[in-house]
């Protein structure tokens, strides 16, 4: 007879990575608050880092970045991209309890603009209606 196999919700991120996510965080914003990054672009911008998600494997980092002021993040995607490979030298130094020093990809962060739209529909009148 065969086992019956349970299927389990997907777990989310384990501690470590976590952990490990919120290091490589505080790294990147660092480098970015401090101006050790030498780009024009950055050096005009200021940048936050909201959220940093490690793969389970921890090779790599899904790094979310918004310009402040609502200017349009395109060029500083562009601008980290460009500086990859030095700000993944200093997260390594930083984190140097990890075997790889993981791979970086930058994305713009939407959850602002999310939590704005979801904020503008309770606001509406027909919603304000059904909630009175």
């Amino acid at each position: 007879m065969r086992k019956q196999q349970k299927h389990r919700e997907p777990a989310g991120p384990s501690q470590r990575q976590l952990r490990v996510g919120e290091l490589v965080r505080h790294r990147i914003a660092e480098l970015l608050s401090r101006g050790d990054i030498q780009d024009d672009v950055l050096a005009s911008h200021l940048v936050t880092v909201p959220e940093v998600r490690m793969s389970p494997d921890l090779r790599h980092a899904t790094v979310y970045v918004m310009p402040l002021g609502g200017v349009d993040a395109a060029p500083v995607l562009a601008a980290l991209t460009r500086h990859k490979r030095f700000i993944r030298g200093e997260v390594a130094r930083a984190v140097s309890n990890l075997k790889y020093a993981p791979e970086l990809h930058f994305h713009k962060d939407e959850s602002f603009e999310e939590a704005s739209r979801i904020d503008r529909i309770l606001a509406s009148e027909r919603v304000k209606r059904d909630l009175d």
